[in-house]
């Protein structure tokens, strides 16, 4: 954490920035309220373990502590009426995220921004939200708060919608979280500082400039700070060592991989680590907790993707995996430095920059690239091999322009033989994961990795497929919309039959409506596809509220 971040905390949250927000908790809920988190996490007061570390103390968090401890031990407590007496629960929206009968997609979704709108002077004083300067667009559901690498694609449908003043808002945001914390948290919330998320600050700066918000290299100083954050301890990293996002392989290259600074349960996934841990008593419950963390930093929490046996969650790794598309994402951050750096007048910079972008090309052109799969795909630094396993992050090297002609055309043709399913692309090869329970996996779609896909193969030509995979997910949106009257989280892509569409399962909580980057993606698809039937899609549902 910067000595910003520490001044910020240490003084409730507060910069001369945020004055006009209330001041958030200078500790996690973990942290500030101890045995009594425990206590509330493991007796399961909330059927859902992000509830409690959302919630808003009543009292000053030291009071309430202090009361805890006093009650505690008495006979007859309730912790579940002490809880309800101390804390207010955030509500989770249901109806307003239903559109109104006959209401179009393109309607809905522009209609559902000021919804997803949260005004940081409207945060509650002493929960753990951190403040922000602006107002900002939240997922939706459970998800209270602004998502690093969520927002990219919110911001998709935001431009597409017209909103450039929630794009500046969003632009002031990020740059603002960058220059207090040195990084971008995973979320706005304290027990999300100790990580990140996808590194797509760079891109959100290209889709800034493009859409007139700023011009690009305003933002050079907050992208060279969140480039150290990922690159840090690079000077004394010795071969086959890591430490902390960075791992130098045995001939000398840097690549990255996702981590968290702390090795304890997630604290809005408290009890659901603990157990996961208990079901592997041969591995350090710290380095359990760890990949589990890291998992969440990736964005896919869960995927078989990180997990030695993908029955068993306990076999995460995910610190062991140098990700695809992290590492593409970062070759972006690297060009993009060096084209800002020779616009400010830095040749010098510009010069290192680009050698560091081919670096990584190089670096994951010999390390991540299948020749018999055709793709890019993750690699096991430790295990010193590629994991062969085919997953939509394969398009990340497209999406960035980083992949040569023939690379890309052969990972389009591994998606079209592998991935495609009726209502879009797969997260992950169905025959190889026939028995995970987890969310980032088959039978499910996400909107992020559609996008991802589709503007990766239109880069090189692949317009065919590109077209393909978007009409297959408006199809599916399109169809739930109808039979549903709103968006989700993710999709099952089994079909895109308007009968039989459905929300997607799996993972540690229920199929969300709202829902941030599935309306981006979507919006930014319809103003591409004018032509597409989801366009006629209508709402049948019952009125908000």
């Amino acid at each position: 954490m910067t000595d910003t971040a520490q001044r910020t905390l240490s003084q409730g949250g507060m910069t001369p920035e945020v004055a006009h927000v209330a001041p958030s908790d200078v500790l996690t809920p973990a942290d500030r309220y101890q045995e009594l988190f425990v206590a509330v996490q493991t007796q399961r007061i909330f059927p859902d373990s992000k509830t409690f570390v959302d919630c808003v103390p009543k009292l000053a968090p030291e009071e309430v502590l202090r009361r805890y401890r006093d009650d505690a031990g008495r006979p007859g407590f309730d912790l579940s009426a002490f809880v309800s007496g101390h804390f207010t629960m955030e509500r989770i929206p249901d109806s307003h995220y239903v559109s109104d009968p006959g209401q179009g997609l393109v309607a809905h979704i522009d209609g559902l921004w000021d919804v997803l709108t949260r005004l940081p002077q409207a945060h509650p004083a002493d929960s753990s939200l951190l403040p922000l300067p602006q107002s900002y667009v939240v997922p939706g559901g459970r998800f209270h708060e602004l998502y690093y690498w969520d927002s990219y694609f919110t911001m998709l449908g935001l431009a597409q919608s017209g909103r450039h003043d929630l794009l500046v808002n969003m632009a002031d945001n990020f740059s603002f979280l960058i220059d207090t914390y040195g990084h971008v948290p995973n979320g706005n919330r304290t027990y999300y500082l100790s990580r990140s998320q996808p590194a797509m600050y760079g891109l959100m700066i290209e889709l800034f400039e493009s859409h007139g918000v700023a011009r690009a290299v305003r933002y050079l100083p907050h992208l060279l700070r969140e480039h150290a954050y990922w690159m840090e301890g690079e000077e004394s990293l010795a071969a086959g060592d890591a430490f902390r996002h960075l791992v130098r392989l045995p001939d000398g290259a840097l690549l990255n991989r996702y981590w968290d600074e702390r090795d304890t349960p997630r604290e809005e996934g408290y009890l659901e680590d603990v157990n996961t841990a208990l079901h592997a008593p041969a591995r350090n419950a710290g380095e359990v907790y760890r990949d589990l963390r890291a998992g969440a930093a990736s964005g896919w929490d869960f995927s078989s993707r990180w997990l030695g046996d993908a029955n068993d969650l306990s076999t995460i790794r995910t610190t062991a995996i140098l990700p695809v598309d992290l590492n593409s994402f970062l070759f972006a951050t690297e060009r993009q430095i060096a084209r800002l750096s020779e616009a400010a007048g830095d040749a010098q910079q510009a010069l290192a920059f680009a050698a560091r972008a081919e670096a990584r090309r190089r670096a994951m052109t010999r390390f991540l690239w299948s020749d018999d799969d055709g793709a890019f795909m993750d690699y096991d630094w430790q295990l010193g091999e590629i994991r062969r396993q085919l997953t939509a992050a394969i398009a990340a090297p497209l999406f960035v322009g980083m992949a040569s002609r023939e690379e890309a055309h052969r990972t389009a043709r591994a998606m079209a033989d592998r991935l495609i399913a009726a209502g879009g692309l797969r997260t992950s090869e169905a025959s190889m994961q026939t028995s995970s329970l987890q969310q980032w996996d088959p039978p499910n779609g996400w909107a992020p990795l559609q996008w991802i896909a589709i503007h990766g193969l239109r880069k090189y030509g692949e317009n065919r497929l590109a077209t393909e995979i978007a009409h297959r997910w408006l199809a599916t949106v399109g169809a739930l919309y109808t039979r549903e009257s709103k968006l989700v989280e993710k999709y099952s892509l089994h079909t895109s039959d308007a009968m039989c569409a459905c929300g997607g399962g799996g993972g540690e909580y229920p199929l969300q409506d709202g829902f941030g980057w599935t309306n981006g993606v979507v919006r930014r698809l319809l103003g591409d596809h004018p032509e597409h039937h989801a366009h006629m899609a209508l709402a049948r549902g019952r009125p908000r509220g």
